[in-house]
């Protein structure tokens, strides 16, 4: 059984940056795509960021693209995403997942491990 577990969430002021991290334990998920989500109160899950495989390609959503950065290290079987200029529309649990497939995608349900969130909080 594989388990990711995120960390880095925090409270930062409009304009700061984070960079959450998501670790993956139990199992290699080196050449899993993996990705990132995010809910905010009252809304559904949304795709944040996505990068296949072999890391060497990227997908972002319009609203983060040019602001966030998603990177992996599988030698350490981990993920990043970077998030600077945040804004508080950018408040919500942001979850990490993976799928074992190399190719990244949009679709949250195409992916089979999820990491329990961690919340990031913008205050304006």
């Amino acid at each position: 059984q594989g388990r990711l577990v995120e960390s880095g969430g925090g409270l930062v002021q409009a304009g700061g940056s984070l960079r959450l991290s998501c670790a993956a334990s139990g199992r290699t998920f080196r050449s899993y795509a993996m990705g990132w989500f995010r809910q905010a109160p009252g809304k559904e899950r949304e795709f944040v960021a996505a990068i296949t495989g072999s890391g060497g390609s990227t997908d972002y959503a319009d609203s983060v693209a040019g602001r966030f950065t998603i990177s992996r290290d599988s030698a350490k079987n981990a993920v990043y995403l970077q998030m600077n200029s945040l804004k508080a529309e950018d408040t919500a649990v942001y979850y990490c997942a993976a799928r074992p497939y190399s190719l990244a995608t949009r679709q949250e349900q195409l992916y089979d491990y999820w990491g329990q969130g961690t919340q990031v909080t913008v205050s304006s």
